[in-house]
């Protein structure tokens, strides 16, 4: 546990705690107001003495109060959907318990306490429920008086080294023992055990390449861009719990670079969470259309007002620890693929933003990436993202994990070589056009900068194995003014969610037009677009180009059928992709960059960014999602230049430039 208090601290917090328990165990015998309110505290101090995910499990889900659809049809909308927003805040109680975190426990009970109390008294002095603006005011003032803790809490974490909880079991357990993965307080099913126990099955040699290739990586990435490790004191873990041998091999190479892991939960607190996103460790999903249906849960409380206040507790907090935030160096991600795809069911029972919040979230993520960029400079930080399969894959889970750990550390001085001839070609034109085949609509051409001294300089980017694991692309950032077109996938996962031949329509680089078939109305698709990929934006730039050349990857997701479980960090790498949102290089730009042939990459801005340069009230989208192409639904990837000359890159699905042959051997298998 966590030791987070001092003496004195801890004994009025306990005693808080306490007097809060104390009541909420009498509420089992009591009766105050009528049902359906009645079971709501019930069943909600049942909970808080005993807590446990079982009530969150989809086979309990449809009865639950944790469910605003449950909880609307018995209380009304206002009232249902905020009684299920505090159902769903109390969850967070379970992990706090199993941390040692007192005050973020003791602060739950303590305001479903107050929601219990002023239904008794509005029963006992009225005979009747109380107002919703009431008990909107009481949920509203939790959130927003205890920013001060929460919000500076979930700062803090990503820069104290001392906040050990997960690092001390990691370090300490005895991994042998999968039992080890319940001292988290998060959710563990069984393919978070199975995947321990695999791993535990693994040599130790075969642990300590896995964790070499993922530090490496992140070393690496901070050579390539010029930017100094040695200036840095941490790094951050993010991670899904069953890899704990990986993580601890790695944190012992971590420290050989000079850097003390942080590892911190994913967000809990209504103030801190975003959305489905997840960062920080965590553990199996209990319940994703409960995650989904509770996604907008600050729409009870995002107003401007609020706005201004989380951003002050973040500024104040960085300011705190604005030596912590100088020495950090960055995130170090491992993510999983093979998850179950999820499309949610979309009930107007849960909450939504307006379109005011709409705004004002927008708003919040630019000002929040703003605050964060003048603590953690980008030109000083770095990252990597490395990913391998669960167990929910299927029954070939064993072989896909070996095959994906193969894949991790495929050769990336022959890609580089491969890769540079593509890069050759591309910039012989000065666009270049897309082209979907069969069912794939896809018809885009995307404008290339100007390349003043070909010699010197390079628009493309030669993608290896650093903050990118698997190796395998080229890319650049589009001039917005010619890119034109179509842009369509028949299915993709992202951010936890499936998308149906979805399709985004762009003029000069913007998003004039997107929709996809996951729901039969084309206002929930566009409203499921306009959440999960754009962000509350009402246009996106396309900040990216690329060209995934990891047909080993591709070959495998063939092979095994898999492709619609892969996350975007291998999806991206099987194919021509499109990122919507902020280039690669955002707040960045500035900062020289060459590839490893020792020319200067220079395509790091558009037309958008530049504007920063000039404006003021400029802001990032704070967004940057990879729509993939895969190689079977792509025709061709043509270089054209101003004259009309044509260099294929692309035909029929097969590279077609020389010195690439070896790129089309694992497509052939197909």
């Amino acid at each position: 546990m966590l030791d987070l208090y001092s003496p004195e601290e801890k004994e009025f917090i306990l005693e808080r705690r306490e007097l809060s328990l104390s009541r909420i165990r009498e509420i089992e015998n009591e009766n105050a107001v009528p049902a359906p309110y009645m079971d709501f505290f019930k069943r909600g101090a049942e909970f808080i003495i005993e807590p446990s995910y079982e009530a969150a499990l989809p086979e309990k889900y449809g009865s639950s109060w944790f469910n605003p659809v449950y909880a609307v049809r018995q209380c009304g909308k206002e009232m249902g959907r905020m009684l299920s927003f505090l159902a769903y805040e109390l969850l967070g109680i379970i992990a706090f318990r199993a941390e040692g975190r007192l005050l973020d426990e003791t602060i739950l009970e303590e305001v479903f306490l107050e929601v219990y109390s002023a239904f008794t008294a509005s029963y006992t002095e009225n005979n009747e429920k109380p107002s919703n603006e009431e008990i909107h005011g009481i949920l509203y003032s939790f959130v927003s008086d205890y920013a001060d803790h929460t919000v500076a809490f979930r700062t803090r974490e990503m820069l104290d080294t001392s906040l050990d909880f997960a690092k001390d079991i990691i370090m300490n357990s005895d991994l042998s023992d999968v039992s080890y993965l319940d001292k988290f307080g998060e959710y563990i099913d069984d393919d978070t055990r199975r995947v321990a126990a695999f791993l535990n099955s693994l040599d130790e040699a075969d642990i300590k390449a896995m964790a070499d290739t993922y530090t490496e990586g992140f070393r690496i990435g901070f050579i390539n861009t010029g930017k100094d490790l040695s200036k840095k004191k941490s790094v951050s873990i993010h991670y899904v719990l069953g890899f704990e041998r990986v993580v601890r091999e790695s944190i012992k190479n971590f420290r050989a670079l000079g850097l003390e892991p942080t590892i911190y939960r994913r967000q809990l607190h209504a103030a801190s969470r975003n959305g489905m996103r997840r960062n920080g460790f965590q553990g199996a999903w209990v319940n994703k259309q409960m995650d989904y249906d509770h996604r907008e849960d600050n729409a009870l409380f995002l107003d401007k007002a609020f706005v201004t206040r989380k951003l002050e507790v973040m500024k104040s907090t960085f300011e705190k620890f604005k030596k912590e935030a100088r020495e950090y160096a960055g995130p170090a991600v491992m993510e999983v693929f093979g998850e179950k795809p999820f499309t949610p069911e979309t009930h107007e029972e849960s909450y939504s933003l307006s379109e005011e919040q709409h705004k004002l979230a927008v708003e919040l993520a630019a000002k929040s990436g703003t605050i964060t960029s003048q603590y953690i400079r980008g030109d000083e930080r770095s990252f990597t993202i490395i990913s391998y399969p669960v167990p929910a894959i299927g029954k070939d889970f064993e072989e896909i994990f070996r095959e994906t750990v193969k894949l991790n550390t495929l050769d990336y001085e022959k890609y580089k070589i491969m890769q540079q001839h593509i890069i050759d070609v591309l910039e012989m034109g000065d666009h270049v056009e897309i082209k979907g085949r069969g069912a794939n609509k896809t018809d885009i051409t995307v404008q290339l900068h100007e390349l003043p001294d070909k010699k010197t300089q390079t628009v493309f980017e030669n993608c290896v194995a650093d903050v990118n694991i698997p190796v395998g692309e080229v890319f650049t950032s589009p001039k917005l003014s010619g890119t034109n077109g179509k842009l369509f996938v028949s299915e993709v996962y992202l951010f936890g969610l499936r998308y149906e031949n979805l399709e985004f329509t762009f003029k000069d680089g913007f998003v004039t037009d997107y929709s996809c078939t996951n729901f039969e109305s084309e206002e929930e698709n566009r409203k499921y677009i306009e959440s999960g990929i754009l962000h509350h934006h009402k246009t996106l730039t396309l900040g990216e180009f690329a060209i995934g050349t990891n047909t080993t990857a591709y070959a495998m997701a063939k092979r095994y059928n898999i492709f619609s479980r892969l996350e975007i960090l291998i999806a991206e790498k099987t194919g021509p992709h499109f990122a919507l949102g902020d280039t690669c290089y955002s707040r960045e730009e500035d900062v020289v960059v060459h590839n490893p042939d020792g020319r200067e990459i220079i395509a790091k801005d558009n037309e958008h960014t530049l504007k920063r340069k000039s404006d003021t009230n400029f802001t990032y989208f704070e967004c940057h999602t990879d729509v993939t192409i895969p190689y079977d639904e792509l025709d061709t990837i043509t270089a054209v230049d101003s004259d009309g000359n044509r260099y294929p890159i692309i035909a029929g699905g097969r590279f077609v430039v020389k010195g690439t042959e070896e790129l089309n051997k694992p497509l052939d298998e197909f």
